[in-house]
């Protein structure tokens, strides 16, 4: 059942063209992918499942670290959304793990046609090698009430 989530919130289009619209950010060897949405998108089932609240005012953001395509890895993220106004609301991202992958999903709220700015940092694993360090984007999105 999670795993549709993971295909609806990044790739719905698939891989391939999340790549070519540039639906991630390069920090060294890892791409960082992102997508935001209307939860309303999701199915009834699929929400109740994954404890997400569904609503036509309610967004989900997900943050997926990978090195290789299709293996989410392990890592930190962090993050915030203002509106034009600049009031922030705090993501509280929480990890999905399935199989060989694990992506981060975080709720929030919006108005219709909110243009929202998202800021996020992404801490990669930190493993054997060199040291690790965070990487902070952001990307922007108007949101429409469904």
């Amino acid at each position: 059942m999670k795993s549709i989530i993971f295909t609806i919130c990044l790739l719905a289009t698939g891989f391939s063209q999340a790549i070519e619209e540039k639906l991630y950010k390069q920090h060294g060897d890892y791409k960082i992918f992102y997508s935001a949405f209307n939860t309303s998108f999701l199915a009834p089932d699929i929400a109740v499942a994954n404890n997400i609240v569904r609503g036509k005012d309610k967004g989900l953001v997900n943050i997926a670290l990978v090195k290789q395509l299709g293996v989410g890895l392990e890592g930190k993220v962090t993050g915030t959304v203002s509106n034009i106004l600049q009031q922030t609301q705090t993501l509280e991202f929480v990890p999905v793990r399935e199989q060989n992958t694990v992506y981060y999903l975080a709720p929030f709220e919006f108005d219709n046609e909110d243009f929202l700015t998202f800021k996020i940092q992404v801490l990669p694993p930190s493993g054997d090698g060199p040291r690790v360090y965070p990487y902070d984007f952001k990307f922007q999105k108007k949101m429409y009430v469904d």
